[in-house]
């Protein structure tokens, strides 16, 4: 039998290549924007986090070998820090008050956020990733977290630092511009999954710039808004992209990435192209 016999409709998607140790099924999560906290689709596959995106023309389909696609979106998965994701969950729960650092609570407590079980899947990368900016005590047994604010702010700057030496390699504008301007676009990349208050205010105040120096840019990629839990397998093709230029193309693809103002459902997002332009 045909791969694609048995499956209603297939969607071409260009991913990481979950190697060989890898079944390469995933689970597509519903979680918060953490920006926005608009419901957004990302891609939890071998614990490597991943934002969707689209991008589609007016017509096209695809050929997978003698099938045929009639849905042209080109769905893209690139690899996003869980830390943006979590950081405003790990900010509500430890419920800081005036100048009081707040509470540590366990993974249990924090990655139960009502209406979004996605986080649930979360916990298996939560410990390893959020101790770069969590104090963290432990009691027998058990780990408990707490943000701390100098860490949280020590991670964001290094982050803006890597993406400041990495711009000009990837276009000469960036090369020819003056260093402020190549700062000032670094922070916009990384305000992108920041609110206002507090990160991004205390960002820009630590690199000296204005909030209006952090906006972002507009983009032809759309941010799937909406997903069901569920696991991703054969109706997906899944590309390979190569690990060594990641990091390169990671910054890009985040330059570019825009979020829909009006979210759709998931259910709408994978009906047939046909319908959508009925």
């Amino acid at each position: 039998m045909a791969w694609w016999e048995g499956v209603e409709e297939s969607r071409l998607l260009i991913a990481p290549d979950s190697g060989a140790t890898g079944d390469g099924a995933g689970s597509l999560l519903s979680l918060r924007h953490p920006k926005t906290e608009n419901r957004t689709c990302y891609l939890l596959n071998n614990g490597l986090l991943q934002e969707l995106h689209w991008f589609k023309k007016s017509y096209g389909s695809w050929f997978l070998g003698e099938y045929v696609c009639e849905d042209g979106r080109l769905y893209t998965a690139t690899p996003v820090d869980p830390v943006f994701i979590m950081l405003p969950i790990f900010e509500e729960a430890r419920m800081k008050k005036g100048d009081e650092p707040g509470k540590f609570r366990s993974l249990d407590e924090i990655l139960f956020v009502s209406d979004y079980p996605g986080y649930q899947h979360l916990m298996s990368i939560a410990e390893n990733c959020m101790q770069v900016v969590c104090e963290i005590k432990e009691i027998g047994s058990s780990k408990f977290f707490r943000l701390d604010d100098t860490k949280v702010l020590g991670w964001l700057c290094y982050k803006v630092c890597q993406l400041k030496k990495t711009l000009p390699a990837l276009d000469q504008n960036y090369a020819a511009q003056d260093d402020k301007d190549t700062l000032a676009d670094a922070v916009s990349i990384v305000a992108e999954y920041l609110k206002d208050q507090p990160w991004l205010k205390l960002l820009c105040d630590h690199f000296k710039l204005n909030l209006l120096e952090a906006t972002t840019k507009p983009s032809d990629l759309e941010v799937p808004p909406v997903a069901i839990e569920s696991k991703v397998g054969s109706n997906l093709s899944q590309g390979k992209n190569n690990g060594d230029r990641k990091t390169a193309r990671n910054a890009k693809q985040t330059k570019k990435a825009k979020l829909e103002t009006e979210s759709k459902n998931i259910k709408e997002m994978f009906t047939r192209a046909s319908r959508r332009r009925g």
